[in-house]
């Protein structure tokens, strides 16, 4: 089936869009846990949020139940933008043939991630300062204290200029390179294995649904580093001059979490992380296949 790249940039970010309203909570309590212990040796701070469930029951009870949907407009946006982006261009690709060639597929899904991570970025850093912000004794990470996502970036651009809306970029975009040459690459393998082995009926959503699920433990795999890595990044303070005063840069503070907190520690939050991404790679590529689908046969039915 052939979907216009325009139709596919509307698709893409409407699914996942749609997916990001049920796993912001996921987002809110993945990065509070990636953010915890912050260049600190493991066992030596206060550990106010501990595994899932009692971190999605401590953030209710610091922030209420609507914290749980801390920085849901930013991530809307950043949603929308990243992959409006990522989708189009992977979709391009798609109808120049380039994901038929060896290796194309991750090729073409890293270069479409990596774009829409730059143009997504602003976004994503309003986002997970939001998400950060709590009451004090609940607090992990620097507090940037921001009031809502037009007043972050107010204040951001106020203080640093336009260059500030892009601090953290250098690790955001490596950040969804990864994650998007997997998760593009593996749904496609998975979901073709999945209709070769013919349990499922071949137009059957369920065939997406298997598909997103295999997809998704490559994504969370391959991503989690670079993730833990991104928050840090986005969350930190910085100086009058837009630099950052706790990491230099991607590799800078994957040296430093590695060296005082532990090899493990970039694989901090892999629990949330997974029931965040794992659900939106599900959702965002079934409600993007099964759109697809209505796509191409309006399209048919219009010929």
């Amino acid at each position: 089936m052939t979907v216009p790249p325009v139709v596919d940039l509307v698709l893409g970010a409407s699914a996942c869009c749609l997916a990001c309203v049920f796993t912001n909570p996921l987002e809110v309590v993945k990065t509070r846990l990636q953010l915890q212990g912050e260049l600190q040796a493991r066992g030596t701070y206060p550990r106010p949020y501990r595994g899932f469930m009692a971190s999605v029951a401590a953030v209710a009870r610091a922030d209420g139940l609507w914290g749980l949907q801390k920085g849901l407009a930013a991530g809307l946006l950043y949603q929308g933008l990243m992959n409006s982006v990522r989708f189009y261009c992977y979709s391009l690709a798609c109808q120049a043939g380039l994901t038929q060639q060896p290796g194309g597929t991750v090729v073409a899904g890293a270069v479409a991630g990596a774009l829409g991570a730059f143009v997504g970025s602003p976004a994503y850093l309003i986002k997970t300062q939001l998400q950060a912000q709590t009451v004090a004794e609940m607090a992990v990470g620097h507090q940037h204290n921001h009031q809502t996502l037009l007043g972050a970036l107010e204040t951001i651009w106020r203080q640093q200029g336009l260059v500030g809306l892009w601090q953290g970029v250098g690790g955001a975009v490596p950040r969804v390179m990864v994650g998007s040459a997997a998760q593009l690459a593996t749904f496609a393998s998975a979901k073709a294995w999945v209709q070769e082995q013919q349990w499922l009926p071949a137009d059957s959503w369920l065939v997406a649904l298997a598909g997103g699920m295999i997809s998704s433990i490559a994504v969370v795999v391959v991503m989690t580093p670079f993730d833990v890595t991104s928050t840090r990044l986005y969350n930190q303070p910085v100086d009058r001059a837009g630099r950052g005063q706790l990491y230099g840069g991607l590799t800078n503070c994957m040296v430093k979490i590695w060296r005082q907190e532990g090899p493990l520690a970039l694989y901090k939050g892999l629990g949330p992380a997974y029931l965040r991404l794992g659900p939106h790679t599900i959702l965002s590529m079934l409600f993007w296949d099964e759109l697809r689908k209505l796509a191409g046969r309006a399209q048919h039915q219009g010929t």
